[in-house]
């Protein structure tokens, strides 16, 4: 997911150095789920709304922890960690930030989470096909998601696969069986 990041942010006309940042800081996003009970995390399920109540609670966990440090990538990684729920149209948590509000780094790392998220297998869901997985993405450009990163996504899709496929590579699990 990170690499993804990485080349977003590339293709969104960063510098090196910044993408690079965000590629460091991007795997902490999640860094709040500690915070969250194992029953709720591990669920094979769909949560239930108190639950969801409940997991919501890590972005903000996550921006406190990686929040107390000075270095520039834990600034980003708790930007990324308190925003990468966000909604393109308002409708995300914690903040309800909508559109250019929403930090350039989370608009990138939401999408590259999700790209990954959808084909991985979860505890909850099978993985789902690269194809339905870029369907999904761009069905949701515009209400979800920042409609300029999702058309950089989709531009850097051969390089993002062959990302993907090196990552199954190097590691058998990771092909969601």
């Amino acid at each position: 997911m990170a690499a993804y990041a990485g080349v977003l942010a590339l293709k969104a006309g960063w510098p090196a150095s910044l993408a690079a940042r965000l590629e460091l800081a991007a795997p902490m996003h999640d860094t709040g789920k500690i915070g969250i009970p194992d029953a709720i995390l591990k669920a094979p399920r769909k949560l239930t709304p108190d639950e969801m109540e409940v997991m919501k609670r890590h972005t903000n966990i996550g921006y406190d922890i990686l929040g107390k440090s000075d270095g520039p990538i834990f600034k980003m990684a708790a930007q990324i960690a308190l925003h990468h729920h966000e909604w393109w149209n308002g409708a995300g948590y914690p903040c309800g930030l909508s559109g250019e509000d929403i930090p350039d780094s989370a608009r990138i790392v939401a999408v590259a989470d999700v790209f990954d998220a959808l084909t991985m297998k979860r505890p909850y869901k099978a993985p789902w096909s690269v194809e339905a997985s870029v369907a999904e993405i761009s069905r949701l450009a515009g209400s979800h998601f920042d409609p300029r990163i999702v058309a950089l996504f989709l531009q850097s899709l051969p390089e993002l696969l062959s990302i993907k496929q090196r990552m199954e590579d190097a590691d058998p699990r990771s092909k969601g069986q």
